[in-house]
């Protein structure tokens, strides 16, 4: 079948952007991905590779601080969407990069909103929110009425991007629309990232590389879902009539301890014998509790997670396993 519809993902050699290039390419889009241009460029596009998508993939230029950039893009391909995912995102370097994090992650997202509104209002638009704008959560439980009270930079950050995509949407009439994704995983995360550096460490483990796993804060909960059940919900957004924002999460909370316990018996072994905590690598702010209501998603958009945390786990400790084992081969 020919590809019918174009779409813009920015961020798209990340986790979600490999996800949703994918999603898109299987239902027929003709899929565009901006690209910062650097020495490391080539290695980045290996989550696209992973996928086995990245020939699929039309790549271009661009940066999100450089709005002539994005312009000249938007003028080129004429896309229907443009789904924003790309940004500073782990928290943790926020702390140590708070002015490259605001500039990226928060007025980014607003050079990008600029550009649609100057080129094609009519473009649907994805804005990536974080339920890190919760932070010190207000509510038990989080939904898309809870008052925002960001504990990091990076969170702060997104908050500026988030109400400047309401802004836009109310101001100019744009069809822009915002996930207020919580905690999704996959063997395409990051390393930085405490699940990864987990089931990373579960794999070396029982290939007899490692002993031991450092982490830090292990009381830390978090609503996690898989990044290919959370990109479908990116796009149920634009295929909305209405734009809106919406908590995407699964409803499950689970502790990092509780997290450890799930991967290390995915070997037969106990988190116990190899975890061990190290202060140093707790946050300056932490948030220790948060879980999302996506009721309002479930009602409007027809969505719903379908991979549990377990399948979740396994499946990315598997992964792990075998990406060591082929180095060791």
């Amino acid at each position: 079948m020919s590809c019918n519809r174009r779409a813009l993902v920015t961020g798209i050699t990340g986790q979600d952007g490999a996800y949703l290039a994918q999603f898109l390419i299987n239902n027929h889009y003709e899929v565009f991905g901006l690209i910062r241009r650097s020495a490391s460029s080539e290695s980045n596009c290996d989550r696209l590779r992973w996928l086995g998508v990245l020939s699929d993939v039309h790549l271009l230029d661009a940066d999100l601080l450089d709005l002539s950039s994005l312009l000249r893009v938007l003028e080129k391909i004429r896309p229907q969407e443009v789904y924003n995912l790309g940004a500073q995102s782990f928290v943790k370097i926020s702390w140590d990069q708070p002015i490259l994090t605001g500039q990226v992650t928060g007025l980014g997202a607003v050079n990008l909103l600029e550009a649609v509104r100057i080129i094609d209002s009519g473009i649907r638009f994805y804005q990536a929110s974080s339920s890190e704008m919760f932070g010190m959560i207000q509510e038990p439980i989080q939904s898309e009425t809870t008052p925002f009270y960001p504990r990091s930079p990076y969170a702060i950050a997104k908050l500026y991007a988030h109400w400047m995509t309401v802004n836009y949407r109310e101001s100019f009439g744009m069809h822009a629309s915002s996930g207020i994704l919580f905690n999704h995983e996959s063997p395409l995360r990051g390393i930085e990232f405490v699940t990864r550096r987990v089931t990373d460490s579960v794999a070396q483990i029982k290939l007899g590389l490692i002993k031991r796993v450092t982490l830090g804060n292990l009381d830390a909960s978090r609503d996690w879902g898989h990044a290919r059940d959370y990109v479908r919900a990116m796009w149920l957004m634009l295929q909305e009539a209405v734009a809106d924002d919406y908590v995407i999460a699964t409803g499950r909370t689970a502790s990092v301890r509780e997290m450890c316990a799930i991967a290390f018996a995915q070997i037969g072994r106990d988190w116990r014998d190899h975890v061990v905590t190290d202060p140093s690598l707790l946050r300056p702010a932490e948030v220790d509790l948060i879980v999302g209501d996506a009721s309002k998603a479930y009602a409007k958009l027809g969505w719903k997670p379908e991979i549990t945390l377990e399948e979740l786990i396994a499946e990315m400790v598997d992964a792990d396993i075998r990406r060591h084992q082929r180095r060791l081969d």
